[in-house]
């Protein structure tokens, strides 16, 4: 057996997987699209990074594939009806970096309102003389209304740190999820009342570019707008309008539009923070989505079974 691995992850798949009869070629990280069409041909398996497009091309490549196991808890970036069409398992990698994303946002959140970066830069230029009292003025986070565009495990782990700030939660979603503490409302009213918005809506034809120009400008021009789910959530374009033309105040972004090139507008603005796709980036997090990779791929090639997180 053998499985096309698109980019090293933290734990020795080869190892771990030959003992089991099971040969891993190993990409580097960086494998274009048609590449990983070329080396997936005689594959039973791949284990691919969100940045890789597993579209119609490649899995009509793969005529042996019986799984793809993404390194990632979304898993847009895979041709999902097509895989359960061929019988191809498609897995992911869930719940364990729920938290480490939650803090990231609220990470983001909190420098955003306090200028982190922006007061960091500042110093390292020489700038700072001394204390004054007009000096790098943020906002407070305290008692402020939180709204939180989609309100699955990460926006409900982002409710819970927020809570710790006694802030106002409000969120939409498909559904009022009963929480406590935490306000069911529409589209509009979260728009209208929320000092900080967070995404954390997974990306489908209905929620790409849910904010634009006209979303901003029916937010306060205090507002603060965190992403750390999907970068096409937003119009880039128009978000870089809005933060130089203080449509509204400030952003803390983690994923783009256009992944990995970044709008170079965002880049010379100052009231954002630009984080490079880093929300489940800890050590104990990236390790365990490796081990629930290589979990997966045993399912399904040794024990002959659907895998505990298949996703189609």
């Amino acid at each position: 057996m053998k499985i096309l691995q698109t980019s090293p992850i933290p734990l020795d798949t080869k190892s771990l997987l030959s003992s089991l009869g099971i040969e891993v070629e190993m990409g580097n990280g960086m494998m274009t699209k048609e590449e990983i069409a070329e080396s997936i041909k005689g594959k039973d398996g791949i284990i691919c990074l969100l940045r890789d497009k597993i579209d119609a091309d490649v899995i009509n490549s793969g005529a042996d594939l019986k799984i793809i196991a993404n390194y990632a808890v979304g898993y847009d970036n895979i041709d999902i009806n097509l895989a359960k069409e061929k019988s191809i398992f498609v897995t992911n990698t869930p719940n364990v970096l729920t938290d480490t994303t939650a803090d990231l946002a609220f990470s983001l959140l909190l420098s955003s309102a306090r200028r982190i970066a922006e007061a960091d830069r500042y110093v390292r230029r020489g700038d700072f003389h001394g204390w004054k009292p007009d000096e790098m003025l943020g906002c407070d986070v305290n008692g402020k209304t939180l709204g939180i565009f989609g309100f699955g495990r990460i926006g409900q782990a982002v409710a819970m740190r927020a809570k710790g700030f006694s802030m106002r939660i409000i969120y939409t979603g498909s559904e009022d999820k009963n929480i406590e503490g935490c306000e069911f409302v529409d589209f509009e009213t979260l728009l209208r009342e929320s000092d900080f918005i967070s995404l954390n809506a997974s990306l489908n034809e209905k929620s790409r570019h849910s904010f634009t120009i006209r979303e901003f400008l029916r937010m306060k021009r205090s507002a603060i707008i965190i992403n750390t789910a999907r970068g096409a959530l937003i119009k880039e374009d128009d978000l870089a309008e809005a933060l130089e033309k203080r449509i509204i105040r400030y952003a803390g972004i983690d994923v783009y539009e256009f992944e990995p090139k970044i709008n170079e507008k965002l880049l010379n603005l100052e009231n954002i923070i630009l984080a490079p796709h880093m929300g489940s980036a800890t050590e104990e997090t990236r390790k365990r989505m490796a081990e629930i990779c290589i979990e997966s791929i045993k399912e399904v090639l040794i024990n002959k079974r659907r895998p505990s997180s298949c996703v189609n």
